[in-house]
């Protein structure tokens, strides 16, 4: 049985999912991948997961950095929690790009190299925005590239953390 609550955030609507227990999923109402999770039978219900993740949200959005990690449980492939994993170490307020972060799989696993694109696939299904924090990694250029929230909920992201940079771009179309 899974549920949901919603939280409004300066950005825009979010949902939480869980469980029961942990936090499953935070994402926008229109992100790019959780779509039928969305239009999913969960129930709406007022949990602790749900009270600790507002608490969480609460004082990020307020310029704070949350001194504590709601539960969380994630399912995703190996190589997938491997790249979620880097993001969670990514500091507060601070940015890396999706090559850094292929170089450090390829590294941790002993290849020859491993694909960026392949990482921002992974990156672009992260289920927990923001806690894990995928909207820190940008292009080597340092092009704003991707982000299910949309690109401009990952600069307002960026700027309340102080990591958004003049010399950011913005994906050509």
């Amino acid at each position: 049985m899974n549920y949901i609550q919603n939280y409004i955030s300066p950005i825009g609507e979010m949902f939480m999912f869980s469980d029961g227990e942990n936090l499953i999923n935070l994402s926008y109402v229109n992100a790019k991948y959780y779509q039928e999770l969305h239009k999913s039978n969960a129930i709406k219900n007022n949990l602790p997961i749900f009270e600790t993740t507002k608490s969480w949200l609460d004082i990020y959005f307020n310029g704070g950095i949350p001194n504590f990690t709601p539960s969380i449980k994630l399912k995703g492939t190996d190589f997938r929690m491997k790249v979620w994993k880097l993001l969670m170490d990514i500091p507060y307020g601070t940015t890396t790009t999706y090559g850094e972060i292929a170089k450090k799989i390829s590294s941790q696993n002993n290849l020859k190299q491993m694909s960026a694109q392949a990482v921002g696939g992974a990156i672009g299904h992260n289920p927990i925005s923001i806690i894990i924090p995928c909207h820190r990694v940008i292009g080597s250029d340092g092009c704003m590239t991707g982000y299910a929230g949309g690109i401009d909920k990952k600069i307002k992201l960026l700027k309340i953390e102080g990591a958004y940079k003049d010399n950011f771009s913005l994906p050509k179309i």
